[in-house]
């Protein structure tokens, strides 16, 4: 079972490489920091306007250097490369607990409806307080209440489904419930959109679209925290995950509660997943292509490998995609570049049969 689920992840590696920990991936782990680095420093330096390597280390290092050169760095590409490194390490660690807790190569971060909740929290926000002639005091007010109503949101959908799974038993039920849920509240928010006015659904539709940008030093540090302590809680989950892939009746031979494993599951999703969502919007595709990328670089199915290896790759995905996106005029949004960088990956795994 284990070979079969490997290979359908495009693996194809053996079983036996589970136990097989003493190889060490310093040289894998090496090329992706040192490309990483280099999508850092290609993101502070292009952009509408191109800035020297020599001044963003003048900069950096506090010298004097051009105020408008410090004022773009400080206070739009630093804290919206930040927020890029967050969520793409957060989302890939999402898509890749989530690929293997229902053992679906397609599963992402969103699949039991987090984005939806989020999605839903945020069109009662914008579009269900403007049908009352509410405005809103200040642009800040504003897009504290967008974060805030769309955690509210990711948080309520995963409340329903930990609830649920007091009930369900198995794994696909789940998801079915999951899936299910999503939909009804996307119809929720179908309606939302169908009676609100021109300019609420107009900043809804950006919202949905992701942006990195806008985050004041105070939301990044929060985003910091939930997302540190999602990873960690993930981190937390390792053993249950390689356990996982043995199929659920060895993992129960084993001792391990499967219905705990799976709220522990959730919650680490709600925290990474619905964090991201919540200050940038739902952005898709690199919560898929992240672990099957990971999975082909280093040929091993331990998520001890895995987690640091997806965490850095998604990383680098969303700095590339967030760079192609500011290299044009007007800037591209982050979920139109992220798609045209995930849909190929899902493609070559379908045509090269990777999964029934």
């Amino acid at each position: 079972m284990l070979y079969l689920f490997c290979t359908i992840l495009g693996a194809g590696f053996h079983p036996a490489q589970i136990v097989k920990l003493k190889r060490s991936y310093y040289k894998e782990y090496a090329i992706i920091a040192i490309l990483l680095l280099a999508l850092v420093v290609l993101n502070l330096i292009l952009g509408s306007v191109i800035i020297p390597v020599k001044d963003i280390v003048s900069t950096l290092l506090g010298h004097h250097t051009s105020d408008f050169v410090s004022d773009i760095l400080f206070s739009l590409r630093i804290p919206k490369l930040i927020t890029a490194l967050m969520a793409g390490a957060a989302l890939s660690i999402c898509g890749l607990q989530m690929q293997t807790l229902f053992k679906n190569p397609l599963a992402d971060p969103y699949i039991l409806g987090i984005s939806s909740g989020a999605g839903l929290g945020v069109a009662f926000f914008v579009m269900g307080v403007s049908a009352f002639g509410i405005s809103m005091p200040s642009s800040l007010f504003f897009s504290l209440g967008i974060a805030t109503s769309a955690w509210i949101g990711a948080f309520a959908i995963t409340l329903l489904i930990l609830l649920v799974s007091y009930r369900l038993k198995d794994n696909i039920s789940l998801l079915i419930f999951g899936i299910m849920l999503g939909s009804a509240v996307s119809a929720l928010i179908s309606l939302f959109q169908y009676f609100s006015s021109t300019s609420a659904l107009k900043v809804f539709v950006l919202w949905t679209m992701g942006s990195f940008t806008g985050l004041n030093p105070g939301q990044i540090w929060v985003m910091f925290f939930l997302i540190l302590t999602g990873f960690a809680l993930s981190v937390y989950n390792i053993k249950d995950l390689n356990t996982l892939l043995m199929g659920e009746a060895y993992a129960k031979s084993l001792g391990v509660n499967l219905e705990k494993t799976r709220r522990r599951i959730l919650v680490a999703t709600t925290l990474l997943a619905g964090s991201v969502t919540a200050f940038c919007g739902p952005i898709g595709f690199i919560g898929i292509a992240a672990p099957h990328i990971a999975r082909l670089f280093f040929r091993n199915a331990d998520h001890k490998v895995l987690i640091p290896a997806t965490a850095l790759l998604g990383a680098v995905i969303m700095v590339f995609a967030d760079t192609a996106a500011q290299l044009s005029t007007p800037i591209i949004p982050i979920n139109t570049v992220s798609a045209l960088i995930g849909v190929p990956v899902i493609l070559a795994i379908i045509l090269k049969n990777r999964f029934v």
